[in-house]
């Protein structure tokens, strides 16, 4: 993308709550910030489209989503996850973007002052605010309300994805399969987050890269450990992918490891990325979010059309996390069947043995997409549901109608489960959600009564174990499960 450079000194405008012990103010800064390169980053038509003052609705709302993900970017670092209290307390923050003859210059006005050092943006954060333009315009302006694409197709959906990750550059036909996903909790014990680091530690040591949400928490240690193990290694161009999207980025700002930053359009695309880039995946503890990725995934693997995919799915954590899984295994067996754990290897309390068991793993995915013929860098062969593809729009009745019943195929059941813990993310950390709730109450969830038990057994864990919110913070239910 080309590296950028701040044309101007900051200023700092004392405003705000109290944060700053110096003064007893937060601060904000103005300053502008312009990339080199500019025609690796945008094109004349997209830099009209961001500088006219008169654009359509869609190019408006486009512009806004991209000053809420600049700002999230920009408030990395800061202990946070409600986007809506970061919109509030920043509803002055604004960045406009102004052509100039080399391309595009960007202004900003009241910007986080956490993303600066010595009156100069940080290198990490400048790099992501880049990436979030990047990603913004190219989907608003070549992908959505496009006829390219069509949207409401398995295939067009499929294909989108493909070509924003390819636009990011994180698609490398050159190396052989090593990325391994890496999902878990925002909200961790600092014992399972030191966890994280050595199972990081140990895949690093095995050339593995490491691909997360890009937030702090599980998203942030294995990174973190990996960049060790890499070191050792002397393994001079690691990977460390993050994948989000415009709804959650706010609410798990990227961590400073990530030095590859993906918005994906809606978080069924980013899920999607995940499993189509991904080698192999290793589940950490976590909450609601981690429950509808891997439902997302077992929804994936047990349906028969992918019965001859190899992607290795393991779920970690330390000894004082083993309740923690026997209750997940626990639900998951209970709604989907014995057969569901055919699909992941549960490991307790030994992060070589994860390592181990990964790159092996990874072995066989390597041959099997030899033998197929299917890329490294990308898995056209898997087939997702598109239950898993369309956008769940999440409203009291939408999450009310959806079906869980055991006369559904496992599959089925997955996707819809998957979507009920969607809700519940949206509820607690989206600032749509969030409004949602507070408006109109919890959102309903209706399922027989076997799978109500178990879902509700489930959710009341993470509830008692912190792993709602991030810690010190109170946690109200968004939700209330309903046995019809």
């Amino acid at each position: 993308m080309g590296k950028s450079s701040q044309s101007s000194e900051p200023t700092t405008a004392n405003t705000g709550p109290a944060a700053d012990k110096g003064n007893g103010r937060r601060q904000k800064v103005n300053t502008s910030v312009a990339p080199r390169g500019t025609l690796e980053v945008l094109s004349q038509r997209e830099i009209e489209v961001l500088t006219s003052s008169s654009g359509s609705a869609d190019h408006t709302e486009m512009f806004e989503t991209f000053r809420r993900c600049a700002l999230a970017v920009l408030n990395t670092g800061v202990e946070e996850d409600d986007a809506s209290a970061l919109f509030a307390r920043h509803d002055d923050f604004r960045i406009d973007c102004t052509r100039r003859t080399r391309g595009l210059k960007l202004t900003l006005h009241n910007a986080p002052a956490a993303a600066f050092v010595e009156g100069r943006m940080i290198e990490g954060v400048r790099e992501h605010l880049f990436s979030v333009l990047r990603d913004i315009v190219h989907v608003g302006t070549q992908i959505e309300n496009t006829p390219r694409y069509d949207l409401s197709d398995s295939r067009g959906i499929t294909d989108a994805v493909f070509h924003v990750l390819r636009h990011a550059r994180v698609l490398d036909p050159d190396l052989r399969p090593n990325l391994v996903v890496c999902w878990g909790g925002h909200s961790i014990s600092r014992h399972e987050y030191d966890y994280t680091k050595q199972v990081g530690y140990h895949l690093g040591l095995r050339g593995l890269d490491i691909c997360t949400g890009c937030g702090p928490g599980a998203m942030k240690g294995p990174m973190k450990g990996a960049s060790v193990g890499h070191s050792k290694q002397r393994h001079r161009s690691p990977r460390y992918i993050g994948l989000t999207e415009p709804q959650i980025i706010a609410a798990e700002s990227p961590n400073p490891m990530v030095n590859h930053l993906v918005i994906m359009p809606d978080i069924e695309k980013r899920l999607e990325a995940f499993v189509r880039m991904g080698h192999g995946i290793v589940v950490f503890p976590g909450g609601a979010g981690t429950a509808e990725e891997i439902l997302y995934l077992l929804g994936i693997l047990m349906d028969p059309d992918n019965a001859d995919i190899e992607l290795p799915l393991i779920f970690t954590g330390p000894a004082s996390s083993a309740a923690y899984f026997e209750q997940l295994d626990e639900m998951l067996v209970t709604v989907l069947g014995d057969e569901a754990r055919r699909y992941y290897k549960v490991i307790v309390d030994d992060p070589l043995r994860v390592a181990r068991r990964m790159a092996r793993g990874i072995r066989d995915v390597r041959n099997q997409r030899r033998r197929t013929g299917d890329a490294f860098y990308f898995n056209w062969k898997l087939k997702i549901p598109e239950g898993h593809q369309l956008p769940f729009e999440v409203t009291h009745d939408s999450v009310r109608q959806l079906a869980l019943s055991f006369d559904m195929p496992v599959h089925e059941r997955a996707v819809n489960l998957r979507r009920i813990f969607s809700a519940i993310v949206c509820a607690n950390v989206k600032a749509e959600g969030i409004e949602l709730v507070r408006r109109d109450g919890p959102l309903e969830i209706r399922c027989e009564p076997t799978i109500a038990s178990a879902l509700d057994r489930l959710l009341q864990a993470f509830v008692e174990q912190g792993r709602m919110k991030l810690p010190g913070t109170t946690y109200v239910p968004s939700y209330r499960v309903v046995s019809t």
